[in-house]
């Protein structure tokens, strides 16, 4: 019971289109297999990323034999169909369409944001439309402002692209259609919640009806460079452009066709280190201390090139290399390579999309990695798949496709991975050492301390039973678990033995090209060097060196050139979309010895064993074809790894008793980076329950202070009626250079002191 491919199904066809013999498989439509051979159909209401929205008619064909025209988007090609995609009459009825769409649209392409990159000014000239013989009524409807997004329905052609993307791709599920003739607009359902995820709506929007507020009447489209990149926030590495002029990024765009970006890809553009010239005395104090440094402490937003470069200087000079996020995947991993033997997780994230049946474990996806979650939300729209969410704070934005809510206790992942994991191989041929440790399990015991219910288990086997395409997704909490390389080597079962495609998503940043590229110690001692994290001596890209005593600039990454890992699996080029005039890490260590002229010097050198490849940084591919196939960089080589498949006795470890705190950053934001971006500000609260306020004698709008890996956290504390038990969400994005500092276990039991009292 494989993932469902929907791309090789079907048998092998033959037709014909405007004379041209085209070859597919059953199953896509016209369009698709148009597609496919460079064959141009027009449409305003298609997007590939979507279901077929058969609202504009454009697409329409002629198929030989058919009566009438066939709307090309969502009618299915046959075998030997004869398909005619233009003539007179066919032309004809697109010009009347094109009539329509233009019924009293306000002629203001002078000032719309649009103009320049309209699909309706497009179709209007290449329909040859030069005048208009009949209007309609015009109405009176304001412009709307919904926050991140604008909305005037003067310009809407209800083409319904914005409502489908909000519906199947992100799940928000703000935006709906209001039918009223010509005066049908679309509403935001959910106003008050300023979803940046709408920021991925008004990308689709053809025409100038939907737009981002922050960039409305800025600048023309045509003045604007487009510099291709990749996002460096949470990990997902999605294609994205920068859109520059003089200097300045006014938004960010993606190939809306085919990828999607979170908000905070979206809005999260603003955090370059502006205005650096170079310190030479700074450089030398900055050269002397890594040269001197027994720990090096680093943050994962960091570029693989960067990561191999600390990595030789680590050889030159014998310092600890620490990056605490990125270690504990790694250690997750390596555990998780000794059962399967591979080097990576074998799931992608197409493969989530496509599945019927979904369990995501040990992460509050949405917030951890949003676009995992727009994956998980496509399932549930395509194939209503079952999904089950297990965790310990139950997710109100997960509400709309999670089928089934999994409740257990923090610190209890052990015991809920190997119950999960007896569940789904009990009817599965494994080896007689698997087999041994699923039967001494103590299901009753620990279904008592993790607190899931042996029939939660069954309900959810049997919900599987006739289902086709399993995912598990595997999450944050469990990296830095004390007992995570055990509960990886029993979630590692589920990948070997059956035919789950299984998605470890990696930390935010670049945690798993670090974890790959960097041999990683577990902690600092001695002298330390900083890259954007506290240390006797910091080097930062967060603009703040010149108010620190021992630091020294650096670019940060909308400022270099170099390479992501994705949690795809896939090695991805960046550019640089603004200026910086210092020093950069690569300066550092020529000065130490080693010798290349540019930091994507490196790229080629990238470590094989580890799965990437011999590339040169100018000859890594970064665009989709026609058909939606990413030619980005390259994916990683799955290596080979000796097997260790030897599993431990599950370890009962004491619970948390009371209130306890749950570090978790909320969607738009994932470092100290995003939170340098104006749209995207936000107060840092302490959000817990009233429950929880109850439980710690705490009132809303308490100013409190905690510890956690030795970072102080001064919070004001908020109740959020919609949350329920003891478990408080705090998030570390506004802690400047000591948020990669913490690092451990997500769930903790803290001491809270009330400030002032």
């Amino acid at each position: 019971m494989g993932v469902h491919n929907s791309i090789n199904t079907g048998k092998e066809i033959v037709l014909t289109i405007d004379g041209k013999v085209c070859k597919s498989t059953f199953g896509k439509t016209i369009l698709e297999i148009a597609r496919e051979n460079d064959i141009y159909i027009p449409t305003m209401c298609y997007l590939t990323k979507v279901k077929p929205i058969a609202s504009c008619r454009m697409c329409i064909v002629n198929v030989e034999g058919v009566d009438g025209a066939i709307l090309s988007c969502q009618e299915k090609a046959t075998d030997g169909a004869v398909i005619t995609t233009n003539n007179s009459e066919i032309y004809t009825e697109r010009q009347n369409i094109m009539k329509l769409y233009n019924v009293n649209h306000p002629l203001e392409c002078g000032v719309c944001d649009k103009s320049g990159e309209c699909d309706l000014q497009n179709k209007t000239m290449e329909f040859d439309l030069a005048e208009q013989p009949f209007t309609a009524r015009d109405q009176h409807r304001p412009v709307e402002n919904w926050g991140h997004v604008s909305y005037d329905p003067a310009l809407c052609i209800m083409c319904e692209k914005c409502v489908r993307v909000s519906t199947e791709i992100t799940g928000d599920e703000a935006l709906q259609l209001h039918f009223g003739g010509y005066s049908s607009s679309i509403v935001n359902t959910k106003i008050e919640k300023n979803y940046a995820s709408l920021g991925e709506a008004a990308a689709v929007c053809p025409v100038g009806a939907l737009v981002d507020t922050n960039f409305k009447y800025t600048t023309n489209a045509w003045e604007l460079e487009k510099i291709p990149s990749a996002c460096p926030h949470c990990g997902g590495g999605c294609q994205m452009t920068y859109e520059v002029k003089h200097d300045t990024i006014y938004r960010m765009t993606n190939n809306f066709e085919f990828t999607s970006l979170c908000g905070a890809g979206r809005y999260g553009f603003d955090y370059a280190n502006k205005d650096v010239t170079k310190d030479t005395e700074a450089f030398e104090k900055a050269v002397e201390a890594v040269k001197n440094a027994d720990s090096i402490i680093f943050a994962p937003q960091i570029t693989n090139e960067e990561a191999l470069i600390l990595q030789k200087i680590k050889s030159l000079t014998g310092a600890k290399l620490i990056s605490h996020e990125a270690r504990a995947y790694q250690r997750f991993m390596r555990a998780y390579a000794s059962v399967t033997g591979k080097s990576l997780y074998s799931g992608t994230l197409k493969g989530i999309s496509e599945s019927t049946a979904i369990i995501v474990l040990g992460t509050k996806i949405d917030d951890d990695a949003p676009t995992v979650k727009y994956h998980i939300n496509m399932a549930s729209k395509w194939h209503r798949a079952r999904v089950a969410y297990m965790h310990p704070l139950e997710d109100v934005e997960m509400k709309n496709i999670v089928t089934q809510f999994i409740k257990y206790e923090p610190q209890s992942e052990e015991g809920v991975s190997a119950l999960l994991v007896e569940m789904l191989l009990r009817d599965v041929e494994v080896p007689q050492n698997v087999k041994a440790f699923l039967n001494d399990l103590d299901i009753g015991n620990l279904s008592a301390e993790s607190n899931v219910g042996e029939e939660e288990l069954e309900l959810l086997r049997k919900s599987m039973l006739k289902k086709n395409g399993f995912s598990l997704v595997i999450g944050a909490d469990l990296y830095a678990h004390p007992r995570a390389e055990e509960i990886a080597k029993i979630l590692a079962l589920v990948e070997k033995y059956t035919d789950f495609n299984v998605v470890c998503v990696p930390p935010a940043g670049n945690a798993m090209g670090v974890s790959l590229i960097c041999d990683l110690d577990n902690e600092a001692t001695g002298k330390t060097v900083g890259y954007n994290v506290e240390a006797d001596f910091v080097l930062s890209a967060l603009g703040n060196a010149k108010e620190l005593d021992n630091a020294l600039d650096m670019p940060a990454l909308n400022q270099q050139e170099g390479t992501l890992t994705t949690n795809d699996k896939r090695v991805v080029p960046m550019n640089v979309a603004q200026p910086y005039g210092g020093y950069v890490l690569n300066d550092i260590a020529n000065a130490l010895g080693l010798d290349a002229e540019y930091t994507i010097a490196y790229t080629k050198a990238l470590p094989s064993e580890k799965g990437f490849k011999a590339v040169e940084f100018d000859s890594l591919p970064d665009y989709f074809d026609t058909i939606g196939t990413e030619h980005r960089g390259y994916i990683l080589n799955q290596c080979e790894t000796s097997v260790d498949e030897r599993l431990v006795e599950v370890e009962e470890l004491d619970g948390f008793d009371g209130a306890v705190v749950y570090t978790c950053n909320p969607r738009e934001q994932f470092s100290a980076f995003t939170n340098l971006c104006e749209p995207l500000k936000e107060e840092a609260f302490l959000v817990g329950s009233q429950q929880f306020a109850h439980a710690t004698k705490l009132s809303d709008g308490e100013s409190i202070s905690f510890s956690i890996d030795g970072v102080t956290f001064k919070r004001v504390f908020k109740i959020d009626t919609s949350m329920k038990g003891t478990i408080a969400l705090n998030p570390t994005y506004d802690m400047g250079l000591s948020t990669p500092l913490v690092s451990s276990y997500r769930f903790s039991r803290v001491e809270i002191q009330k400030i002032g009292s």
